[in-house]
């Protein structure tokens, strides 16, 4: 592994590209960790945040350390003569199948989270409500599954931008440092708002439903899916104003009556 020149200008403005692109890229792994570890009692989900976010870390530079058998998931394993693209039958390699395999898991996962978020808490003896809470090791094995199929688009997307081993590592460990920053408050906003949490999870099984096309060589362009969450994530921010000002106006007559 070589140490780029950084006196070079084009360096630090492909270091400043990959890493921004890292960030935009671990958007959907964030929401993931901020939902799954919303399951935890509160003072475990900063732990689990942090233990899953050092993982993707180490997880993706130990991939970029190993670019060699990376490029070799590409090669195809076996053809689908019953699926064609662009007239020739479609090639399924490692890449593809752990692709298809990160997707269902995250249809799966979501549609999974989305029923217990509705049944969050059970009823006791007495009546009142109990939270569930799950194991921190469960939580962090289902974090280190969706952070490794999240590595793999991350890295194939950085292999294909920059050639310097030394510039990927170094955007990967910014990123995710920056991402650790940010999780908490991120994690906060979005658990204490149900509707978000439901946002967020759509966003998750459209992320999943793409990464399964992908699977298959059926492009899906990532800028559209981003379009529409954050179109829709306006819209609802939007709406929660609306709310807060008619809770307001409620509280106002309450008092006045």
């Amino acid at each position: 592994m070589v140490i780029p020149d950084f006196s070079d200008p084009a360096i630090w403005l492909s270091l400043l590209t990959l890493t921004f692109l890292e960030i935009v890229l671990g958007v959907d792994n964030i929401i993931f960790i901020s939902i799954i570890s919303d399951k935890l009692s509160p003072e475990r989900q900063k732990k689990a945040r942090t233990i899953g976010l050092l993982l993707a870390m180490i997880f993706r530079v130990g991939l970029l350390l190993t670019i060699t058998w990376i490029m070799k998931l590409k090669d195809p394993l076996f053809e689908l003569p019953f699926l064609k693209n662009e007239g020739k039958p479609i090639e399924i390699s490692w890449k593809d199948l752990i692709l298809m395999a990160g997707g269902l898991f995250l249809i799966f996962k979501s549609t999974l989270e989305i029923h217990h978020k509705l049944e969050k808490s059970v009823p006791t003896e007495d009546g009142s409500t109990k939270a569930v809470y799950a194991s921190l090791s469960s939580v962090i094995i289902q974090i280190v599954l969706i952070d490794a199929v999240f590595s793999f688009d991350s890295i194939l997307t950085a292999i294909g931008l920059v050639e310097e081993v030394f510039i990927m590592i170094v955007a990967v460990v910014i990123s995710i440092v920056l991402m650790m920053a940010f999780a908490g408050p991120i994690s906060r906003f979005i658990n204490k708002n149900p509707t978000l949490q439901m946002l967020a999870l759509a966003f998750l099984i459209a992320i999943g439903i793409m990464l399964v096309a992908e699977g298959f060589h059926q492009k899906i362009g990532k800028s559209y899916i981003y379009t529409m969450i954050a179109f829709s994530l306006l819209v609802e921010l939007l709406n929660m104003r609306i709310r807060k000002k008619h809770d307001v106006v409620k509280l106002k007559t309450n008092k006045d009556k």
